[in-house]
């Protein structure tokens, strides 16, 4: 079953990208690098939860 997660930014906090994962596959975080538009710059983006609700 794929989850929708959200990617934050490392340096920042803010939430500005949001894609699935497969929890079978990937069991650890995801860590990916993106372009973070408040910094304007490539930063490292981790894995955070969207709420349900």
């Amino acid at each position: 079953m794929r989850d929708i997660i959200k990617l934050t930014c490392g340096n920042c906090g803010r939430a500005n990208y949001h894609t699935t994962k497969n929890k079978r596959t990937m069991t650890d975080k995801f860590v990916i690098k993106k372009f973070c538009p408040t910094e304007r710059k490539h930063t490292e983006h981790k894995e955070g939860k969207i709420s349900k609700g």
